[in-house]
């Protein structure tokens, strides 16, 4: 039996395990500290800054199974993706990694004795390829592996030479590939592993990072060269279980199967079938992933791309026959195969599944429309002779029925036919033009520049977590972003010094607000910002004096305003261990605000909190902080923090080394904020409001210490103050409100039949003053004192009561007419209500519309009523004519 998929990867990890190498865990989709790149695309991305010589960590050696999408970029794999039997959107990459340890000869060495030993794969089908240059790899393979002068080619740079950017580490690189014997239909002259024939696979790639590229493209050897291999574990899978698609193996077998089960559709009848088939168990396997790393679907960045492969996976699905949202049943297959290798998978299965399943209700709402209008475009460009849908088309799809615009592309390429896509350009920069029109706000980059120059001078250092009062020096002064010597009585401006204990503003704390004085002045300062580096400037207005540049500062924090602060970041850190604790790990950080008077906190959950989970929450929290467990501060490296199960937020930034904040064994998070010195300091935890603020995520607003001591307070005014105006003891309060409850709905019931007995008096009034015009009964009155629902009460008993004809009612009051108009069925083809309404509340300065038995409208000029009345029965007499 060939090995199962599950068992190539924990062959991999164990064979370098036992070489020495690290096994180091999956990082996330979404890659840390790398504004660079949307996704990890790359088994090599986790140890950039290692490879950097930026981080170091207490390993050399390393061997990784890393969960990896390519969809963008440099390695866009999306459009072929269920058209070939290798590309995949999502995928994982086995890679073992040296960081200054062993070089070429291990690495070849190593990678050719796993294919050939543990994967069993025939040596005579494989050959290596070397950078044209690389002597010594092509000696290694030669001499110390074996492998015949034939079977070991050189390649020219793009093919076998690897490179981080443009500048930076670089180096040859040698590659594992499989020969599947000649094709016949092969045209190229020369077939090795550059042609795409189909001969030939790569399975393993060993990038040698021996160089460092300047500018000029002048390569200077490194001091430590290092070992960065990929090893695909889908395209090890194909070739070990001998089969030719990625598709046929156990990795995506189950997942098929049930994509089969929901569709009726059996793969291997049609190619087009196939093509819709394997998209969808592809793009289920990337969804389900990125979902469980916390992205959520959106119109930029990270989430549109989720919703690209999520939608593109469903328009296949409806090519399949499925027009109901079916791919969070698929990804329920992806997390029962996967859970294995990514235990994370079943432990966010429940977010995952329901995020899919939303995502998918919602495209499906605007599919068949825009389906409808791109099908009804392409016939127009069909007719015309065109072949190029116009960009405004393209736009319309993406902008009001959310087709990304590479799904559009997708469906023309099945009609032989392609987009404008410098017109949608246009179209969408148009858009973007009138957002920044409609913006209010714009930034100064004058100001930013000034910042820059300040920054290379200056680096402040942050004191604040020692001490809350320092001495210092002023380095620079901003009024009105200029920088100037001095700032004067009553000017505000923007402070510049050494050092500070004023934490500046960020992850969520707000700045720190104080007093920070000369022998010469004073500035109450209301705010801390770090616009660029490690600059920090303190804004606020001179209440006293003058003060200057390069002259003696004290600065002092507001104490009370930072304990506030202080409480509430702490509390930040409990809520979201209690969120977890009784939400599930998908109850992920996505936001927060700490401030001295409150705090509030983002996360993903798919439901409003219940009493009962709020309870629950709070509980948990107030024992933690009952337990008065202290706060243990670290430093440490990012890998050895997340190692020792600290909370990273997927959004903020980290650098080498990180500061971990753990309470007890309940709380550990990265966060460079300011702290409590143990949970008891914080007194009290209470929420006060909970509210959704996008799809899948929820948003609380909690308060701690002396505000919550507060709150409680006011909470309990209130109910003295009900109790007071109620006589009743509070205890007594919620009974009753009840019993004035059902008071109030007893008399609203009776008010009600009143109104009834009114109304059909008033009806039988009205019935009394018919006319009739061209043969057409007609009501046309004012009354007084009526809602429009009341209005429309009395046009309908008024129709009834009157078997054929137009019933017009009209209330005026304050300046204000209502109308309400009502055709009988026998009418209708001849009076329509809503047109008849239209006329007529023109003339009282208003407009209307409806139905053709009943229409309503609004008007202006109740004094014109008469004409108003008039105008009906003229427009009667017209239409009967």
């Amino acid at each position: 039996m060939p090995l199962a998929a599950s068992e190539i990867r924990e062959t991999f990890l164990r064979f370098f395990e036992r070489r020495g190498h690290r096994r180091v865990a999956s990082a996330s989709l979404v890659p840390d500290a790398d504004p660079t790149l949307l996704f990890t695309n790359a088994g090599m991305v986790p140890f950039k800054r290692l490879f950097l010589g930026e981080e170091a960590r207490d390993y050399v050696t390393a061997t990784t199974a890393q969960k990896c999408i390519r969809v963008s970029g440099k390695h866009n794999d999306l459009e072929n993706v269920g058209r070939t039997p290798r590309h995949h959107t999502f995928f994982e990459m086995l890679g073992n990694f040296s960081f200054g340890d062993y070089f070429k000869q291990e690495a070849i060495e190593y990678a050719w004795e796993l294919v050939t030993g543990e994967f069993g794969i025939d040596a005579e089908r494989l050959v290596a390829t070397v950078y044209a240059k690389d002597d010594e790899a092509y000696d290694i393979w030669r001499d110390a592996v074996g492998l015949p002068e034939q079977r070991v080619l050189r390649l020219g740079e793009s093919e076998n030479f690897w490179s981080m950017g443009d500048t930076g580490p670089c180096g040859p690189c040698a590659e594992i590939h499989v020969d599947f014997g000649e094709n016949q239909r092969c045209t190229s002259p020369v077939c090795d592993p550059s042609c795409d024939c189909g001969r030939w696979l790569e399975i393993w790639n060993l990038v040698f990072m021996q160089f460092d590229r300047d500018a000029s493209g002048k390569l200077t050897p490194l001091p430590k060269p290092s070992i960065d291999t990929g090893a695909g574990l889908e395209r090890l899978a194909a070739v070990i279980q001998n089969v030719h698609s990625n598709y046929d193996t156990d990795l995506f077998r189950g997942i098929l199967a049930r994509v089969q089960e929901i569709s009726g559709v059996t793969r291997g009848i049609d190619p087009e079938k196939d093509v819709s088939l394997h998209v969808v168990a592809d793009h289920a396997r990337a969804i389900s992933f990125l979902v469980g790393d916390g992205v959520l679907p959106s119109n930029e960045g990270r989430g549109y791309v989720l919703r690209r492969i999520l939608r593109r996976a469903a328009r296949h699905g409806v090519l399949l026959g499925v027009e109901r949202p079916f791919l969070c049943e698929v990804a329920n297959v992806v997390i029962d195969e996967m859970s294995g290798a990514y235990p994370e998978l079943s432990e966010r299965r429940a977010f995952i599944v329901d995020r899919i399943r939303r995502e998918e209700e919602r495209f499906l709402e605007t599919l068949t429309k825009g389906l409808a209008l791109l099908e009804d475009a392409i016939d127009r460009l069909r007719a015309s002779g065109g072949t190029q849908l116009p960009g405004e088309v393209v736009f319309k799809l993406y902008d009001t029925f959310g087709f990304p615009v590479d799904l559009t592309e997708d469906i023309l390429k099945g009609h032989g036919l392609a987009q404008d896509r410098a017109g949608f350009e246009a179209a969408m920069g148009s858009q973007r033009a009138r957002a920044r029109a409609a913006w209010r706000g714009s930034g100064d980059a004058r100001v930013d520049e000034i910042y820059g120059r300040v920054a290379a001078d200056v680096k402040t250092v942050f004191r604040g977590y020692e001490t809350l009062e320092i001495e210092s020096r002023i380095r620079a002064l901003l009024v009105d972003g200029v920088l100037r010597d001095e700032a004067r009585e009553g000017e505000t401006v923007e402070i510049v010094v050494e050092e500070t204990p004023f934490y500046a503003e960020s992850g969520g704390q707000v700045g720190d607000r104080g007093l920070v004085t000369t022998e010469g002045g004073s500035v109450e300062i209301r705010d801390a910002q770090r616009p660029t580096g490690e600059l920090v400037v303190h804004r606020g207005r001179v209440t006293r004096g003058a003060i200057r540049v390069d002259t003696a500062v004290r600065l002092a924090v507001d104490a009370e305003a930072r304990a506030a602060t202080v409480r509430n970041h702490s509390g930040t850190h409990l809520l979201h261990a209690a969120l977890r604790a009784e939400l599930g790990p998908q109850a992920m950080q996505k936001g927060s605000l700490v401030a001295p008077d409150r705090l509030r906190f983002d996360f993903t959950h798919d439901a409003p909190l219940s009493d009962v989970e709020i309870c629950a929450i709070e509980d948990r929290v107030n024992a933690w902080i009952e337990r008065d467990a202290p706060a243990l501060i670290r430093e440490m490296s990012y890998a050895e923090a997340i190692e020792a199960g600290a909370i990273a937020i997927f959004e903020e930034k980290y650098g080498d080394r990180v500061r971990v904040i753990s309470f007890g064994d309940f709380s550990t998070e990265l966060c460079g904020g300011t702290h409590a010195r143990a949970t008891g300091e914080l007194g009290l935890l209470k929420i006060v409001s909970q509210s959704g603020i996008a799809a899948g995520v929820r948003r609380v607003e909690a308060l701690t210490g002396l505000g919550a001591l507060e709150h409680l307070r006011e909470q309990e005014r209130a109910l003295a103050r009900i109790a007071e105006l109620l006589r009743a003891p509070v205890a007594e309060l919620p009974a009753r409100v009840e019993k004035l409850l059902e008071e109030r709905k007893s008399a609203e019931q009776q008010l009600a039949a009143l109104r009834r007995a009114q109304r059909g008096a008033a009806t039988a009034d009205l019935t009394a003053n018919v006319h009739e015009v061209s043969g057409v009964r007609v009501v046309a009155a004012a009354i007084e004192d009526a809602s429009a629902g009341e209005l429309r009460g009395l046009v309908d008993e008024l129709r009834n009561r009157i078997g054929s004809g137009v019933v017009l009612l009209a209330a005026a009051s304050e300046g204000r007419v209502s109308l309400a108009l009502g055709v009988t069925a026998d009418l209708t083809a001849q009076l329509r209500a809503g047109d008849l309404v239209r006329e007529v509340a023109a003339v009282v300065g208003g407009k209307g519309g409806g139905r053709p038995d009943f229409a309503q409208a609004g008007g202006d000029a109740p004094e014109r009523l008469e004409d108003a009345f008039a105008r009906l029965d003229a427009l009667i007499e017209e239409a009967r004519a």
